[in-house]
C-alpha cells in the first residue's frame, strides 16, 4: 500500500541523452623488454601505465643506444627504444608497456672478475645490466664485504655499477680505498629472451604473461589498448600473428590494431617484402606491416616504434579521432636501413609498389622523410574500404570500442521504448558531430524490426544497426591538362 503524502514531493527522471565515454584512440600496448636492474620499481609481466618519462624510468630503468658493429648505433632493450621515441621524439601519452625480462632467469656471469677502489673509494664496473643482488666483493681473508656496511652502490649516466667505499671513521679513511678485490657478479642477458617470452601464455598458477596480458590492462588500468607492438620482435610471423589475433575481441569487446615489423634480416630488398607477407600469412584487416627500419642521426629503431609514434600524433592533433592516415605525415628520422645497418633507398616507385602490396612504407620525396601508405595487410587480396585502409578500420575501431564502454551502463535496464530511444538519441547525437566536423561523411543508428525478432527480444536481445562512413585518405589525385584552342583569341584583345 503506498505512504499518504501530504505535501510538496520531488523527484528525478533519467536524462533522455547520455554523454560517450572518452576513448584514447591510441593507446600503445607494448611488449618487449628492459634493462629493470636500473629501475626502482622493477616490473616483470605486469602492464604499466606510463605517462612520464619519469614513471618510465622507474618501472623499466634507462639504456643509451650502443655501437651495434655495423657502424650505427642500436638498443638492445626494445622497451628503452619504444621509451626513448616517445619522450622525445612525439611527447604523446599514456603508454602501456610489459617487461618480459626475467632477471632471475635471463642472464649470465659478468666479464668482471676483479676491482680496485681508487683514492676516492669508488670503483666502476664498466658493464651494462649489473644486478646488484647478486654483487659479491671478497674479503682478503674469509667473507663478504657488506653492502650498507662497507660499500653502497649505483649506476652512473651510462648504466654502469659504481660501487662507493662507505668511512672507516671521522679520520676519512676507507675500508676498501686501493685495494684490489675479487669479485662476483651477474648481469641481464637480453639474447636469453626469446619469441616465446613475447607470446606468453597462462602459467600453471593461472599468471598470464607477455602478449596475454592484454586482456588485463582494462580491468587494470581503466583503459583500452589500441595499438598493439613488439619491436624488432614482432619481425618474427609468430610474433606478428599472434599479435593480431590478441589485439581482436580483447575481454571479448574491445578491438586494436597491431603494428608490425617486416623482416629486414634476411628480408633486404623491397621486391622480397610481399613475399615475406605472404608466406607468413600477415594478411589481417586489423595488422599493419611497415618495412624498413628507420634511421635517426645514426641509430636504428624499429619503423612499427615510429610509425606508433606518428598514429599518436595525427591524433592527437585531431582531438583524438583516427580519421586520417599516417600517410605523408612526418617522422623523425633521417634514413632508412636495414638490420646489418646498410642504407635503403626507396623513391616513389619502389614505395607505391609496397603500398600497393599492403606494406606501410617511408619517403623523403616532398617536404621530408615521411610515412607512406595507407593500407592495412589484408591489402590487395581484401579491397573492402572498412578493412583495407588503416584510417577507416581504425575508425570503426574507436566507434565500436567507444559504444562499448558508453552503453554498458544500459545493460540489463528495463528493454522498453525509452531505453531504445535513449541509445538511439545519444548515438545519432555523437555521430552527427563528427559528421559536422567531417570526421565522418555519415553516420546514424537505427532499432530495426528486421533485425529485432520477437523471440531475441523475449530473450532480452536487442541489436541496433550503426551506419557509419569514415572518409577514405585521397590515394591519388589526377589531373588532367589540355590545350584550350579559344584562348588563343586573347591574342586578338
Amino acid at each position: 500500500m503506498a505512504a499518504y503524502k501530504h505535501g510538496v514531493y520531488t523527484s528525478e527522471t533519467p536524462t533522455s541523452l547520455i554523454p560517450t565515454t572518452e576513448v584514447l584512440s591510441a593507446v600503445p600496448f607494448v611488449v618487449g623488454i628492459a634493462p629493470i636492474n636500473m629501475a626502482q620499481e622493477p616490473s616483470v609481466n605486469e602492464p604499466k601505465l606510463v605517462y612520464s618519462y619519469k614513471e618510465a624510468v622507474q618501472y623499466f630503468g634507462v639504456e643509451n643506444a650502443t655501437d651495434d658493429g655495423n657502424g650505427k648505433k642500436s638498443f638492445k632493450y626494445n622497451l628503452s627504444e619504444f621509451i626513448y621515441s616517445t619522450f622525445n621524439f612525439y611527447g604523446n601519452t599514456p603508454i602501456v608497456l610489459v617487461n618480459v625480462l626475467d632477471p632471475a632467469k635471463h642472464k649470465k656471469t659478468a666479464d668482471t672478475t676483479a676491482i680496485t677502489i681508487d683514492a676516492k673509494g669508488q670503483a666502476v664496473i664498466q658493464e651494462f645490466g649489473c644486478v646488484v643482488s647478486t654483487l659479491k666483493i671478497s674479503k682478503p681473508d674469509t667473507g663478504f664485504y657488506a653492502e650498507g656496511t662497507d660499500y653502497v652502490t649505483a649506476f652512473d649516466d651510462d648504466g654502469h655499477l659504481v660501487i662507493s667505499a662507505l668511512p672507516e671513521g671521522s679520520d676519512g679513511n676507507f675500508k676498501l680505498a686501493k685495494q684490489e678485490l675479487t669479485v662476483t657478479l651477474e648481469k641481464l642477458d637480453p639474447s636469453a629472451v626469446t619469441k616465446k617470452e613475447i607470446i606468453g601464455g597462462v602459467t600453471p598458477e593461472g599468471k598470464k604473461t607477455g602478449l596475454e596480458l592484454i586482456s588485463e590492462v582494462y580491468p587494470r588500468l581503466r583503459i583500452i589498448p589500441t595499438l598493439v607492438a613488439s619491436p624488432h620482435y614482432s619481425a618474427d610471423p609468430e610474433v606478428a600473428a599472434i599479435m593480431g589475433a590478441k589485439a581482436l575481441n580483447i575481454n571479448t569487446v574491445f578491438n586494436a590494431m597491431a603494428i608490425v615489423d617486416a623482416d629486414t634480416k634476411t628480408t633486404k630488398k623491397y621486391s622480397d617484402v610481399p613475399n615475406w607477407k605472404n608466406k607468413n600469412n600477415i594478411v589481417d584487416p586489423n595488422v599493419a606491416v611497415t618495412w624498413p627500419q628507420i634511421e635517426m642521426t645514426g641509430t636504428r629503431y624499429a619503423s612499427s616504434t615510429h610509425l606508433i609514434g606518428v598514429l599518436a600524433r595525427t591524433d592527437g592533433e585531431r582531438d583524438g579521432v583516427p580519421y586520417v592516415s599516417p600517410s605523408n605525415k612526418n617522422f623523425e628520422g633521417t634514413g632508412l636501413c636495414l638490420a646489418d645497418g646498410s642504407e635503403v633507398v626507396l623513391g616513389n616507385e619502389e614505395a607505391n609498389y609496397l603500398n600497393g602490396e599492403g606494406i606501410v612504407a617511408a619517403l623523403n620525396f616532398s617536404g621530408g622523410w615521411k610515412i607512406w601508405g595507407n593500407r592495412t595487410s589484408c591489402y590487395p587480396a581484401n579491397t573492402d574500404p572498412k578493412d583495407a585502409f588503416i584510417p577507416v578500420k581504425r575508425m570503426f575501431f574507436f566507434i565500436a570500442n567507444t559504444v562499448v564502454t558508453t552503453m554498458w551502463q544500459k545493460v540489463d535496464e528495463p528493454g522498453n521504448r525509452r531505453l531504445i530511444d535513449t541509445i538511439v538519441d545519444s548515438l545519432n547525437v555523437w555521430l552527427n558531430a563528427f559528421t559536422a566536423r567531417q570526421q565522418l561523411l555519415g553516420g546514424r543508428i537505427e532499432f530495426r524490426k528486421e533485425d529485432n525478432p520477437v523471440t531475441e527480444l523475449m530473450d532480452g536481445k536487442y541489436h541496433f544497426k550503426i551506419f557509419i562512413t569514415p572518409p577514405s585518405p585521397a590515394r591519388e589525385l589526377s589531373f588532367d591538362l589540355e590545350i584550350d584552342p579559344t584562348y588563343y583569341e586573347t591574342l586578338f584583345n
